[in-house]
């Protein structure tokens, strides 16, 4: 249920969402919804990203390298031998760079989605919940005025620690 609320920089009503869990059973990424190409990639990519990233796909790997590294003296440690090993495991690398790429983007999408619902709900000023879609342009604009403000607080912590200092003494 929605509630709204001013912050103190703009007295602007900010909606605050408070998360509620799904009706449905399909709320997981991994599971299926539609049938487009880009859901079933989806689909794929988490369960493979999922299952490669345990212990067991680790241990599969190494044991298939060392069974080929076994095999080596019955087939001569033939170019034809070597060449199996190096093409398979160009595959493989070639296809996780796209897996790790996908989980990276959604993984990135939802820490900005969950930074964004965060400083919509805190004090923060609104302007930095969509801080990811502005320019290089604008990201440099914005990040030398904050340094300028963390400089000016930093500024004004010593001023008062001097003065506690000097109080105090």
């Amino acid at each position: 249920m929605p509630r709204t609320r001013t912050t103190s920089k703009s007295r602007e009503p900010a909606t605050v969402r408070s998360l509620q869990p799904r009706a449905d059973k399909t709320s997981s990424t991994c599971e299926p919804k539609k049938s487009t190409w880009s859901e079933m990639f989806t689909v794929a990519a988490c369960a493979t990203a999922h299952w490669t990233g345990k212990p067991i796909a680790f241990l599969i790997a190494t044991g298939l390298v060392i069974v080929w590294a076994l095999t080596g003296p019955m087939f001569g440690y033939s170019d034809t031998w070597q060449l199996v090993i190096n093409t398979s495991t160009t595959i493989v690398t070639f296809l996780m760079v796209f897996l790790i790429q996908n989980t990276q983007n959604r993984d990135t999408m939802a820490l900005q989605l969950k930074l964004s619902e965060l400083i919509l709900a805190s004090e923060a000023e609104n302007r930095f919940a969509k801080a990811e879609d502005l320019s290089d342009e604008e990201l440099e604009e914005l990040h030398q005025e904050l340094s300028e403000q963390a400089e000016q607080a930093l500024g004004t912590l010593e001023e008062r620690r001097s003065n506690l200092t000097k109080k105090a003494s």
